[in-house]
């Protein structure tokens, strides 16, 4: 059990189908099938992935089955599409990968569901919608479709919806191009449901969801000589409830928050979050793992979630100065940190997420690893996402990492972790304890085996 049993400290198993594999054994082992954006919708019943190869795959949750009504519905594969594919720009000798940054999900307004996904240059609006009825017994049309030869026309009839089998078909609505300069890293819907920003190193810009052929530049860090340029945006995020604020973190470490009631251009922030430096813990690598590589504003909107690369922290919007928590994710690499730059790994972006209830956050790590820190009781548990552990239903046992000195029989040493195994992205269902996990080319989901037992 997760936490040695706390209250909110549940056991998790795998949602995965049989064969040994789980929810999200769905490609091969190939570069452009590597799993690069989770998101789950506002609902959590669907589940959208995009890869480097600019796909999109979405999952639905099945219904409850009625032979086993207390069981949490399956998520199975819904619609799978080529969001993006590769362009090269010829002005800039440039070319620009088909890889999905991110995809996000527009609150639903009618029967149909909408996100927007962006590689490193163009937005796209997509459309989802179901088809499950077709007309019959057209008067000018046979049942191919091809026009009828009006002398056999003989007599009136009024056309009739029939069944068919369901089909989902995804349409593109818009297309946001020639917005940045740089690469985008984030884009976030606004709550006012009209109104999107996307944030590349230099810039954010507000788009209006109508309105495809321009945007407002509302912040603006590129010096005027970039030889003066000391840091990068690195994520954004609008606030859950107030559609004037948003926040955005950069490489050094801090977050800014902006309020675009104040000036058109948000170059002045409201707030600075900062963390004061240790001088004593001063080191080659301090500036490189203080960026932040994502920032998530709590469901409540009161909080804000950081990770950077050692650490997750819970910043309090009502307090500048430092963080209110702070959590250790792999505090055993600090010591390997040279080997780590020179592998390129010190730069890996790894994403973090909320509960429902705000009260657990989870992160991922290295050797398919994944953290959950429950802010309550203030226990973590290192789960892992593999294949060879995580058979469908199977009780996730917690790992642990061993430094030197003693080591239990199921620990694992910190030299013999696989640093190719990284989990950067996970999502949480918005209400329920349901989460999604990429790794690498697979997608796992995983359920509260305690939340599913209690429904």
């Amino acid at each position: 059990s997760v936490g040695q049993g706390g209250p909110k400290c549940p056991s998790w198993d795998c949602g995965g189908r049989g064969g040994g594999g789980c929810a999200g054994q769905i490609r091969g082992l190939c570069e452009t099938d590597i799993i690069s954006t989770v998101e789950f919708n506002h609902t959590g019943e669907l589940l959208a992935t995009g890869d480097k190869g600019g796909r999109v795959v979405i999952f639905q949750r099945e219904p409850e089955s009625k032979n086993a009504p207390h069981s949490q519905g399956e998520y199975d594969v819904y619609s799978t599409f080529q969001s993006h594919e590769p362009e090269f720009d010829y002005l800039k000798s440039l070319e620009i990968e088909e890889k999905i940054n991110k995809i996000k999900w527009l609150p639903q307004q009618n029967a149909a569901h909408s996100l927007l996904s962006t590689n490193d240059k163009t937005i796209k609006l997509w459309k989802i919608t179901e088809r499950d009825k077709r007309p019959e017994g057209y008067n000018l049309k046979d049942e191919e479709g091809k026009l009828k030869d009006l002398s056999t026309v003989t007599s009136l009839q009024v056309p009739v919806l029939k069944p068919m089998d369901l089909m989902v078909e995804v349409s593109p609505r818009r297309v946001f191009a020639n917005g940045h300069t740089y690469h985008i890293n984030s884009i976030s819907v606004n709550s006012d449901c009209e109104t999107y920003m996307s944030a590349d190193d230099l810039r954010i810009n507000l788009w209006h969801l109508a309105v495809t052929d321009r945007s407002f530049n509302i912040v603006d860090i590129k010096p005027a000589n970039m030889e003066d340029l000391t840091e990068v945006i690195t994520a954004s995020e609008f606030h859950p409830h107030h559609c004037n604020l948003f926040v955005y973190s950069s490489s050094k470490g801090s977050l800014r928050l902006c309020d675009m009631r104040a000036a058109a251009l948000c170059d002045k922030h409201s707030k600075l979050f900062e963390e004061p430096e240790d001088p004593s813990n001063r080191s080659f690598f301090s500036e490189i793992i203080s960026s932040v590589s994502d920032v998530k504003f709590s469901h409540s909107g009161r909080y804000m979630l950081t990770r950077d690369y050692l650490t997750v922290k819970v910043w309090d919007l009502n307090m500048e100065a430092r963080p209110l928590e702070t959590y250790q994710v792999h505090d055993y690499l600090r010591s390997k940190l040279c080997s780590l730059y020179e592998n390129d790994c010190i730069f890996d972006k790894f994403e973090c997420a909320w509960n429902g209830s705000d009260s657990v956050i989870m992160t991922g790590a290295y050797n398919n690893f994944f953290r959950m820190f429950d802010r309550n009781t203030k226990r973590d548990v290192t789960l892992e996402a593999s294949r060879e552990s995580s058979k469908p239903r199977a009780v996730l046992k917690p790992r642990r990492v061993c430094v030197g000195g003693k080591r239990r029989r199921d620990d694992i040493s910190v030299d013999s972790l696989d640093f190719t195994k990284k989990i950067l992205h996970t999502a949480w269902h918005p209400t329920e304890n349901i989460i999604a996990i990429a790794a690498t080319n697979n997608l796992y989901i995983f359920q509260d085996k305690v939340n599913s037992d209690m429904h």
